[in-house]
C-alpha cells in the first residue's frame, strides 16, 4: 500500500513534514512500518496551495523518492499553508500520470487502497464519470477513476456526501459483478481552503490512518519549535515519530474535516 501526509495551518516549509521528522515520508519509502510494502518506490508526488493561487502546484517523479535530487531542494524553499504528498507502491503502471496527488482545477486528491476487481468494473466506472471531468483524466489508476466519481457525485457542494457516494457506486458496481476482493481505502481531498480526509475498508477497518492537532507533536513532526502554531493539522497514513500519544487513529468509515483553527470528526453516510 502507498503512504500519504496532507497538512493545513500556517505556512510551513515542506520539508519540515516531508524531510526532516525520523519517520517522514521520504524514510516511510525507504521503509514503511505500517503498509503492506515496507517499500514505496514506485513514484511520488507532491501538491501544494499558496495564497492567491487558482490552482495548487504539482511535482511528479516515477523515481522513489529516496532517489530524487529534486524533492529535499524544492522542499527545503517551498512554504505553503495547505500540502499534501504521496510515496507509490503501484498496482499499475508506473508513469507520471499516474503518481499522486492528483489535480482538477483547484482541486487535490490522493489515495491509498486499492478497488478489488478494478479491472472488471473500471470501463463501468469510468463510464460513470461526468464527461468534461473525464476529458481531463490522464492516467490508468483507480484512484484517478475515485477522483473523477467524486467530483460527478458533487464533490464541489458536499465533499462529504461526494466521498461517500462514491464508495457506494463502487460497492454497488462491484456487488453487481460479484467481485469479493475487498475495496480499501483512505483518501485525502482539498480545494484550498479546506482538507478532508476519509477512511474506508468493506471488509474491516481499511487502511491506517492518523491525525494530529498537538502542538507537541506538531514541533517534533516538522523539527521547528514555533514555527507551527495550535491551528494546524497534520493527517499521515502513519506517525512521523515514536510519541503515539500524539497521533490520534481516524475510525474506520470515519472522515475528518479540517480548516485552519477547527477539526471535524465524522462518519461517512454510506448506504
Amino acid at each position: 500500500m502507498c503512504r500519504w501526509i496532507a497538512y493545513i495551518g500556517p505556512d510551513l516549509r515542506l520539508d519540515n513534514l516531508l524531510v526532516k521528522p525520523t519517520n517522514s515520508l521520504l524514510a516511510q519509502s525507504m521503509h514503511a512500518k505500517q503498509s503492506t510494502y515496507a517499500i514505496n518506490a514506485d513514484g511520488f508526488g507532491v501538491g501544494w496551495y499558496t495564497d492567491g493561487g487558482d490552482s495548487p502546484g504539482v511535482y511528479h517523479e516515477t523515481r522513489p523518492a529516496w532517489n530524487d535530487e529534486n524533492l529535499k531542494s524544492i522542499t527545503g524553499h517551498l512554504q505553503s499553508p495547505l500540502f499534501m504528498a504521496h510515496i507509490r507502491a503501484a498496482t499499475s503502471a508506473i508513469s507520471r500520470t499516474n503518481c499522486h496527488p492528483f489535480r482538477f482545477n483547484q482541486w487535490l486528491f490522493q489515495h491509498n487502497g486499492a478497488i478489488g476487481g478494478f479491472d472488471g468494473i473500471r470501463h463501468e466506472l469510468d463510464a460513470a464519470i461526468d464527461p468534461s471531468v473525464y476529458a481531463k483524466k490522464q492516467g490508468s489508476t483507480d484512484s484517478e477513476t475515485m477522483f473523477g466519481l467524486c467530483l460527478t457525485e458533487g464533490l464541489q457542494e458536499d465533499a462529504p456526501g461526494a466521498i461517500a457516494r462514491m464508495i457506494n457506486r463502487v460497492e454497488a458496481s462491484r456487488a453487481a459483478n460479484n467481485i469479493t476482493d475487498p475495496f480499501t481505502m483512505t483518501v485525502a481531498i482539498s480545494n484550498g481552503s479546506t482538507l478532508w480526509a476519509a477512511r474506508y475498508g468493506s471488509d474491516g477497518d481499511g487502511p491506517s490512518l492518523y491525525h494530529t492537532t498537538n502542538q507537541a507533536a506538531l514541533d517534533n513532526a516538522s523539527a521547528a519549535a514555533g514555527v507551527i502554531e495550535s491551528q494546524a493539522t497534520i493527517v499521515v497514513s502513519e506517525p512521523l515519530d515514536e510519541c503515539s500519544s500524539h497521533w490520534v487513529e481516524i475510525p474506520p468509515h470515519g472522515i475528518l474535516t479540517a480548516e485552519r483553527g477547527s477539526i471535524q470528526l465524522g462518519k461517512l453516510a454510506l448506504a
